[in-house]
């Protein structure tokens, strides 16, 4: 009685998907995934940056509501005893499991990833993590580095293994274990690459020849970009082989050529990644759970890629803020599954042809806030309340909306609809909005620009992404009372997406700004 959740969410992985249309990248299972879901093809984080996106959409509360906008306090304390997503399937029954990075480790979840509050049992990290940063990249002399770029031999790093391969293995064995126990189980799976450093089984870097990796189609600095806009990717700077290139800060460019090696890699990890999603999935069918679980596919936040001439994620553009998000509900999106039946094969990326077809991808702009109603609508738990418009008193509500209701209706019946109008301020039949926000320390770009601390946030960038433009608003902040003062404007973005997708070309100055 009741689905259960497996919940997977992965570290800095824009939508470079075959299921979203890439034509480069080669991911083969989440794409046949993708093809057994419903497809979101808009969804938003609330800030490109881990642990904020991670607070706000396991709470259901935004930026603002969590107060966390770098990775310094822990919600329960700094701003209101909020429940969490898995917290709220706990005590609904649910066995809550948390393995690899989920909520983002340290302060912003109590040095415990919120438990006991958000799981049944203490969470788990894979033993390999601790060596992410260190020097264990071969360069072409033979030595050891800390590199940005580095593709590895899995066989000569520590205890033989990467840190996902272990949090594949170790979500493979409780999913046995909730098989042998009979368990209802939210299961969240948090998966690091490809966050930094680009460090992956090297035999990927074969999917990707150099000569076919591009460069961005705008890998210059809008010429109307507000600097307090930029953001000058210090983190990649600090990498030994970037550092080597003795790039000047904040604006200057990559080489070319190592512009397209960052990219390779990226696209290399993107298929590693793949690959554990595709053994974790094949798993749920060997267990014999695929026709009775939900499977969510996310990402934190995006990462760019060289475009506007920028690097990681720490802006508002799309590029940082668009994410993947899928659902596969077993006899909603997909007619009902028979036991036994195989929806999962694992497909192996280097021998893989051809794509999944693709079903359902619903246009629609959706927010990652949305998560937390959204799965429990799914797995037939109350969906919590709307909250009030302050709500640090109150323990649980959402600030987000359940998009179940976009899974079956078309998208023109779901526009007319005007159902849910009681107390909450947005009717269905509104133009749904994301918003995002990012704090900056000053007006131009500084070494801290990109991961200001809360008491050195003196601006915060309001942006607003309907299906037709990006808005974004960069005004005053004080961080010792969070407020934010829209009557002092420092600076304005517009983009309009008909006529420049990639966000190139602001037109804030050109309009009148009252509409």
């Amino acid at each position: 009685d009741g689905m259960n959740v497996l919940f997977i969410v992965v570290d800095d992985l824009r939508p470079v998907l075959g299921c979203y249309g890439d034509k480069i990248v080669k991911s083969p299972n989440i794409d046949q995934l993708a093809s057994q879901s419903i497809v979101f093809s808009n969804a938003y984080a609330q800030q490109a940056l881990c642990a904020p996106s991670r607070v706000s959409f396991l709470t259901g509360r935004r930026p603002d509501t969590t107060r966390l906008y770098d990775f310094y306090s822990y919600w329960r304390v700094h701003a209101g005893n909020y429940s969490t997503m898995p917290q709220y399937f706990k005590e609904n029954g649910y066995v809550t499991l948390s393995v690899g990075k989920v909520f983002h480790p340290g302060v912003s979840s109590n040095y415990s990833d919120d438990y006991p509050y958000s799981w049944s049992i203490p969470p788990f990290h894979p033993s390999t993590e601790k060596y992410e940063n260190q020097k264990t990249c071969r360069g072409k002399d033979g030595k050891l580095y800390a590199n940005l770029v580095c593709p590895v031999d899995v066989t000569e790093m520590p205890k033989g293994t990467l840190p996902d391969i272990q949090s594949t293995e170790e979500a493979i064995r409780l999913l046995n274990v909730m098989k042998t126990n009979k368990q209802k189980f939210f299961l969240a799976v948090g998966y690091h690459k490809p966050h930094v450093p680009l460090r992956y089984p090297q035999e990927f870097l074969k999917l990707y020849p150099l000569e076919n990796i591009t460069l961005a189609p705008d890998p210059w600095v809008p010429e109307k970009l507000p600097s307090v806009a930029y953001n000058p990717w210090t983190d990649i700077r600090q990498r030994e082989d970037v550092e080597a290139l003795n790039v000047s800060f904040p604006y200057g460019p990559l080489p070319d050529d190592f512009q397209r090696q960052i990219r390779q890699s990226y696209y290399a990890a993107v298929s590693y990644l793949d690959v554990q999603v595709g053994l974790l999935l094949n798993a749920l069918d060997n267990v014999g759970l695929s026709n009775n679980t939900i499977v969510v596919f996310t990402a934190d936040h995006g990462w760019s890629l060289g475009e506007h001439g920028e690097w990681s994620k720490y802006s508002n553009f799309d590029v940082a803020t668009r994410v993947p998000l899928m659902f596969y509900v077993p006899g909603v999106t997909t007619s009902s599954v028979s036991q036994g039946v195989r929806v999962f094969p694992y497909l192996d990326p280097f021998n893989h042809i051809g794509g999944s077809v693709l079903q359902g991808q619903k246009k629609k702009v959706v927010e990652l806030v949305s998560l937390f109603p959204t799965l429990a609508e799914l797995a037939g738990l109350q969906v919590p309340p709307a909250c009030p418009k302050t709500s640090f008193h109150v323990a649980l509500c959402t600030e987000g909306t359940s998009i179940a209701r976009y899974f079956n209706a078309s998208e023109e019946k779901v526009q007319e609809e005007g159902e849910g109008c009681g107390d909450t301020d947005r009717c269905f039949n509104e133009e749904p909005v994301a918003l995002s926000q990012y704090p900056r320390p000053a007006d131009t770009p500084q070494w801290n620009s990109d991961k200001p601390k809360l008491k050195d946030i003196r601006i915060m960038g309001y942006s607003i992404r309907t299906s037709d433009y990006r808005y974004t608003l960069w005004v005053q902040f004080n961080p010792n009372n969070f407020s934010a003062n829209f009557e002092d404007v420092h600076a304005g973005e517009l983009y309009m997406m008909e006529t420049d997708p990639n966000q190139d070309y602001n037109i804030y100055n050109n309009t009148s700004h009252g509409w």
